[in-house]
């Protein structure tokens, strides 16, 4: 029944001057391959349980780690025979990793520099990189250097996130890379295509202020023929608005249906004002294949806006797949964010603001993010709550996962009928994990608090989203039972 095949996820990046509180944000969802779903579950690892010699089970990657990892955070696979997946955590330096938004690329750059069938993937990032570095440069630093001599089979975008910094790095064919810093006042979306637009190579050969390569790049590129531009600068390494998009990326009309659709809703909802979105004389559609990387937002973002975007469905437009009225002829054109097969998404959010032991936050929902909610969990803790940790392939109520599983594919069929009582649950979920947090943060600033005070604070939050949850689903059920097919009533005879 379920599988762990990736194809597609969406992430979104938020600049520490562009959040309402002024602390980093990251968020991605991780979504299979058509046909396949995976259950997962959140663990924290100690560093005498982070192995001393790691081994792919996916292909035949092996690398011997450091004696001196750090505790962290993990969304691995709940079963465990493809290997681990951890895909989104943070660790006690608190720095967060979120990997990988597959991406892509195209035939002259992978015909350079092969994919390597032997080299890392998203089966193994997380683990081989999270629990030894602290800041989110120093991420992209081992992940290059990790990259450089072992090659990965798989394009991928990978984030690194610290207080101050994030960091977003796109593999480039086989052991190459490109990485940029989301500036402090924007936003940036990720949604399965080589994102990066434009590249400082005066920077990254320099300073690295805003920008890091791959040492040969520029070689690769010129050696490769695989400049596009009629503008560049015969020094590449004097180049500091380098088109890598044309370079390195792809130009599909795949790309046009699956993938720039969802970062032109993203960019329509956070910076409304900045362009024409919609209508005969506008500046972007959804199959613009030059949408920009990084904008400035309208409005300062928040954990709210981030869960809205995450489950998309192009609501307010003629794309909507649950649209009733008016012209119906392009609903469901479009691959959502909010689609059926998520696995999970998890926003982390680190708050300079607040002390190293609360200054972490996740923010978790599993299933398809139309009809969940986040919850939140502080990441510095000795072990994470049954209710999300206890996960395997069977399926139950008694977890996070398999129960927003279940309400999902009821609610899906009866969606106009359903939808009063998931919205008024999610906004319940919402407005009270802002007060548990509100409450805990105080508590914990105050002093005189136990060594389990986060884990307690953890499991109260998880046990009050467990009672909510458990409601809703006897609500839709009850719904979706009235509306079964094979219903009858004497009153109808």
């Amino acid at each position: 029944m379920e599988g762990s095949k990736r194809a597609s996820c969406t992430t979104i990046l938020v600049g520490k001057n562009a959040t309402y509180d002024g602390s980093t944000m990251m968020a991605r969802t991780e979504d299979s391959s058509a046909g396949n779903f995976c259950s997962k579950k959140h663990i924290v690892v100690k560093p005498s349980e982070q192995p001393r010699h790691y081994k792919s089970v996916l292909s035949k990657f092996e690398i011997d780690l450091p004696e001196d990892p750090l505790q962290y955070t993990a969304m691995p696979n709940a079963n465990p025979k493809d290997g681990i997946w951890g895909e989104a955590g943070i660790n006690t330096k608190n720095v967060a990793v979120s990997e990988t938004e597959t991406i892509t690329s195209n035939a002259l750059v992978l015909g350079a520099d092969p994919l390597v069938e032997t080299g890392i993937g998203e089966e193994d990032i997380l683990t081989i990189t999270l629990p030894y570095i602290d800041s989110a440069r120093k991420g992209v630093e081992r992940l290059g250097s990790i990259l450089a001599k072992y090659g990965t089979y798989e394009m991928n975008g990978i984030g690194f996130q610290d207080e101050n910094e994030i960091w977003w790095l796109e593999t480039i064919g086989g052991h190459h890379f490109i990485a940029k810093r989301v500036p402090d006042d924007s936003y940036v979306v990720g949604p399965n295509q080589q994102g990066i637009k434009t590249f400082d190579f005066v920077d990254a050969y320099g300073e690295k202020k805003n920008h890091i390569c791959s040492s040969d790049l520029v070689e690769f590129i010129v050696n490769n023929k695989l400049d596009l531009s009629f503008n560049s600068s015969k020094n590449l390494k004097c180049e500091r608005n380098f088109d890598v998009r044309a370079a390195l990326g792809s130009h599909t009309d795949f790309d046009k249906v699956y993938n720039t659709p969802r970062a032109w809703f993203m960019h329509k909802y956070l910076s409304p004002k900045k362009y024409k979105w919609e209508g005969p004389n506008s500046e972007f559609t959804p199959e613009s294949l030059d949408l920009p990387w990084s904008l400035v937002p309208d409005h300062k973002i928040t954990v709210d806006d981030i869960k809205y975007l995450m489950s998309s469905h192009y609501q307010g437009t003629k794309f909507n797949p649950y649209g009733k009225y008016g012209d119906l002829s392009e609903a469901g054109k479009y691959r959502p964010i909010g689609i059926n097969r998520t696995n999970f998404v998890t926003l982390t959010q680190i708050r300079r603001y607040m002390p190293d032991e609360i200054k972490s936050l996740e923010w978790i929902a599993v299933g398809s993010c139309i009809f969940n909610a986040f919850m939140p969990q502080y990441s510095r803790v000795n072990d994470s709550p049954k209710y999300i940790k206890e996960v395997t392939d069977e399926v139950t109520t008694e977890n996070f996962y398999w129960i927003n599983r279940i309400i999902a594919a009821l609610a899906d069929t009866h969606y106009s009928d359903v939808m009063v009582w998931i919205e008024r649950y999610q906004k319940k979920i919402a407005a009270k994990g802002h007060e548990f947090i509100n409450k805990y943060d105080k508590q914990y600033q105050e002093g005189n608090i136990s060594k389990t005070f986060l884990d307690d604070a953890n499991n109260e939050i998880a046990n009050f989203v467990k009672k909510e949850t458990s409601d809703l689903l006897g609500k839709v059920l009850y719904t979706s039972s009235l509306k079964m097919k094979n219903a009858f009533s004497r009153s109808d005879a």
